[in-house]
């Protein structure tokens, strides 16, 4: 086995994403040292996302964000899509259900084939 090594990758992923080629690579950590900035920066970004517990709400999410942990760009954006997708289906049904949102819908329908 070859070693390789990892960095964590902050990702964002927008609801409206397709496949992993619309997942943004916001920063990583370059060594263990800087992996406490990097952290930093992902609570900040989901902070919008809190509710008045201070408790994560996926519902509330403009974007997701991922911490992942790999050795490259493309593994972190493939493995940040695939988690994100199933916060991306709930936040999208809870917009649809709760606005009447169309896009949201459209997105269900056309990258999910989900009818909302």
């Amino acid at each position: 086995m070859k070693y390789t090594q990892n960095f964590f990758f902050l990702c964002k992923t927008p609801l409206s994403a397709e496949s992993s080629s619309d997942v943004e690579v916001v920063t990583k950590a370059t060594s263990s040292e800087d992996f406490p900035r990097v952290f930093k920066e992902f609570e900040d970004c989901r902070s919008h996302a809190f509710n008045e517990d201070k408790i994560y709400s996926v519902v509330r999410a403009d974007d997701i964000y991922e911490l992942v942990r790999t050795n490259n760009e493309k593994l972190a954006k493939e493995e940040a899509f695939e988690k994100a997708q199933p916060e991306i289906i709930t936040n999208l049904q809870h917009r649809v259900m709760q606005g009447k949102d169309a896009n949201a819908k459209a997105i269900l329908k056309e990258v999910y084939d989900i009818d909302a």
